[in-house]
C-alpha cells in the first residue's frame, strides 16, 4: 500500500549538464489538462511522501521521472512564497495529479551536475525527460524558472572557487571545451589567448599526448583534470581561485 504524501511539502530538482556547447538543464512535460492547454515543462519534483525524508524523496523522484539514479544531491534552497501556487491551472494539476486541495506548498530544491554522455541521454530519454537549453526557457510552470536560476547562481559561484566545471566535462577535453563551458555558466565571451594563458597556469591541468580525431579543424589537444593535483595546491591556498 503506498504511503499517504505530505500535503504541504515537495522536492524539486535541478540538474545541469553540458552538451559540449551550451548549459542545459533536465525538464520533464507536465500533463495536460485538457487538449486546449498549453504544453508546459517543469523540474523533475513531487510530493513527498510522509514515510520519506527529503534525501531520499528528491532521489526516488529523480529516479522515476528521469530514470537517472546514484546522482549526487545537494540542497539548494527553500522556497516558501505563500503565493508561489497562485494560478488555478496550477492548482488544478495538483489536485488532478495528487488528489488534494492546497492553497500552498513550500518545496525544497536540489542541485546537481552530470556529464551529458550517450547512456545519460538514452537514460533521460526512456524516462521521458529531455535537456533544455538554460538561455531558451519558455512555457516553465509554477515557479520552477526561479528555481533554476537559483541554482544557476549556486553554480556560477561555486565554479569560480572550486574545480565543479569539471563534473560538467568529459574526463578529457579540449581547452576550447573549457572555456566554452565558462562562457556558458558565466554568460560572457572570454578572450581566447587570455584564457588559454591562464588556465594552462594550473598545475591540476595535465596535457595528454592525444588529439581530436575526425574533425574539420586543426585537432586539437585533450587536457583532463587531475583531483589530486587540486588537492595538493589546495591544501597550498586556503582559498583557491579557479577564474
Amino acid at each position: 500500500m503506498q504511503a499517504p504524501i505530505n500535503p504541504s511539502i515537495s522536492v524539486d530538482i535541478v540538474v545541469f549538464g553540458f552538451d559540449g556547447t551550451r548549459l542545459k538543464v533536465l525538464l520533464i512535460e507536465r500533463q495536460k489538462l485538457n487538449e486546449k492547454a498549453t504544453t508546459e515543462y517543469k523540474l523533475p519534483g513531487s510530493m513527498i511522501s510522509e514515510k520519506e525524508d527529503l534525501d531520499t524523496s528528491a532521489h526516488n523522484t529523480l529516479q522515476n521521472l528521469t530514470g537517472l539514479k546514484n546522482i549526487y544531491l545537494e540542497q539548494l534552497y527553500v522556497f516558501s512564497n505563500p503565493n508561489r501556487i497562485s494560478s488555478d491551472e496550477d492548482k488544478q494539476w495538483i489536485e488532478h495529479t495528487y488528489g488534494i486541495s492546497t492553497n500552498r506548498i513550500v518545496t525544497v530544491s536540489y542541485f546537481s551536475l552530470v556529464k551529458i554522455n550517450l547512456s545519460i541521454l538514452k537514460t533521460t530519454i526512456q524516462g521521458m525527460a529531455f535537456w533544455c537549453d538554460v538561455q531558451e526557457l519558455k512555457h516553465v510552470s509554477f515557479d520552477h524558472k526561479e528555481i533554476i536560476l537559483k541554482g544557476l547562481e549556486r553554480l556560477k559561484s561555486r565554479m569560480q572557487t572550486t574545480p565543479v566545471a569539471f563534473e560538467l566535462l568529459p574526463k578529457k577535453f579540449t581547452i576550447k571545451q573549457l572555456q566554452n563551458l565558462y562562457e556558458a555558466i558565466l554568460g560572457i565571451d572570454i578572450d581566447n589567448r587570455n584564457f588559454r594563458k591562464k588556465i594552462l597556469k594550473y598545475p591540476y591541468l595535465i596535457q595528454l599526448n592525444e588529439r581530436e580525431a575526425k574533425v574539420s579543424h586543426k585537432p586539437a589537444i585533450f587536457y583532463q583534470f587531475d583531483i589530486h593535483a587540486y588537492r595538493q595546491e589546495q591544501r597550498k591556498l586556503k582559498k583557491l581561485k579557479i577564474f
